[in-house]
């Protein structure tokens, strides 16, 4: 009677995935990450050398992990032993470092890959410490997030950090041929289908394979067209998660693509984020900050356009606000830049930060009681546009506090005219604060 795993076909002869029979043999066979694996590379030269340090693996999926550490093991004799994160508990672990006690013991060193390794809480990480620390273990962590952001600073310390590489075309491109081989014909695409198909793994081997495998089983003796192509697979999303790494990186890529007053790359970012699913307010509230932090005075206008975009987009909702804040961005890249205000602003809070406790000048005091006035407040204060040039030059900061200058326009756009106006308001301070110079 056949069991459930035969009833299933999971038997010993079920064929495996065309990515897993490719898997490669050795470290050389591994496409993509030459920087690494290579003779000069870290990782080429621990396993020449048979000695291993512990390790984390950080990369996108597809790229080779797993497989680099079943071959670094291999090639370095150590005992393979793999656990992931997603179905391992304090049990497995316990167990797991008991046998790589038992192997030491014996002479034989243990190489512990764990996937996924970010999903490990922190106290589970720090579980890691003293078997890594005494050598029992060598561990070799895979994870697609941003070690720094995901794993405990004391198990960093222990571990050297190597970053895979997304495949690129060329190894996509490569790993394609060798699925050829392998199967003994061709892909049935035409060229342009050809070059599709890579761009739709994006970068990910073991997808790339995947949807290869999907083509040799069609059948087909005819080339597909990039158009049949699309109607066979389908397109897949772009890497992208709205609470991890990836986030950030491309919300800083659209902002510094505006400060650095280039349009293309603005709306290339834009429309990245917004194929992957991102909150079309979440970039509206991030432009409104661009507008007052990169472009500020030098166009007073482009703070009032970001809010006007954003109002758009909530009347108009996706797709059609999307195109509103697509004008904002071109107008942000396009626009005169001037930090000066966003600049003075920090300047001024860390003056008003070291000075707090001081009170402004008596002249420009409230004095709405007759104490108060008895006092000196408000008294000699001028009242500006009664004044012939319609300032009266006096100051406003504390008594005790020498004048500073926070607001330095850089004469860009509109602050043009705010600087010359800045520069003759203060020839003309100087000369009202000595009533003896000539005029």
């Amino acid at each position: 009677m056949a069991d459930l795993f035969e009833a299933a076909g999971l038997t010993p002869h079920a064929p495996s995935p065309l990515a897993d029979r490719l898997r490669p043999q050795t470290l050389g066979e591994v496409v993509g990450q030459d920087h690494l694996l290579g003779e000069d590379g870290p990782i080429g030269r621990m396993a020449q050398a048979h000695r291993l340090a512990s390790m984390i693996l950080w990369g996108p999926p597809g790229t080779g992990k797993t497989t680099i550490a079943r071959l670094l093991a291999k090639a370095a004799g150590y005992e393979f032993q793999q656990l992931s994160a997603v179905f391992t508990g304090v049990a497995d672990l316990k167990k797991a470092f008991e046998q790589a006690r038992a192997r030491r013991l014996a002479g034989q060193s243990t190489l512990l890959f764990v996937d996924e390794i970010h999903r490990f809480n922190r106290a589970q990480q720090d579980g890691f410490l003293p078997f890594v620390e005494e050598g029992i273990v060598t561990l070799v962590g895979a994870t697609t997030e941003n070690p720094s952001f995901e794993l405990n600073g004391a198990l960093l310390s222990r571990c050297q950090v190597f970053v895979l590489k997304r495949l690129d075309d060329e190894a996509l491109t490569t790993l394609l041929a060798k699925a050829e081989a392998f199967e003994g014909r061709p892909l049935p695409l035409e060229p342009e289908a050809r070059q599709a198909l890579v761009a739709l793994a994006d970068g990910d081997g073991r997808y790339l394979l995947t949807l290869a495998e999907t083509l040799f089983n069609i059948g087909t003796a005819k080339a597909l067209s990039t158009k049949e192509l699309g109607a066979i697979l389908q397109k897949r999303s772009p890497a992208y998660d709205k609470d991890r790494e990836e986030h950030y990186n491309l919300i800083s890529a659209l902002h510094k693509s505006i400060r650095g007053s280039d349009p293309d790359a603005a709306l290339y970012w834009l429309a990245r984020m917004l194929a992957g699913g991102e909150d079309p307010l979440y970039l509206a509230r991030r432009l409104i900050r661009t507008a007052a932090e990169d472009i500020g005075a030098a166009d007073p206008m482009a703070l009032v356009l970001a809010n006007a975009a954003k109002d758009t987009y909530d009347f108009l909702g996706s797709p059609e606000g999307e195109i509103a804040l697509a004008q904002l961005v071109v107008h942000l890249a396009t626009a005169p830049k001037s930090n000066a205000v966003y600049v003075a602003f920090k300047a001024a809070q860390k003056a008003a930060k070291a000075t707090g406790s001081l009170m402004p000048p008596a002249h420009i005091r409230n004095a709405p009681t007759r104490l108060m006035r008895d006092l000196g407040y408000g008294k000699g204060y001028a009242y500006d546009h009664d004044t012939e040039e319609g300032f009266s030059g006096q100051n406003y900061f504390p008594d005790e506090m020498e004048r500073p200058v926070f607001y330095r326009p850089k004469g860009e756009g509109a602050e043009g005219p705010i600087k010359a106006r800045l520069d003759r308001w203060a020839e003309m301070r100087v000369r009202k604060s000595q009533p003896g110079r000539e005029e």
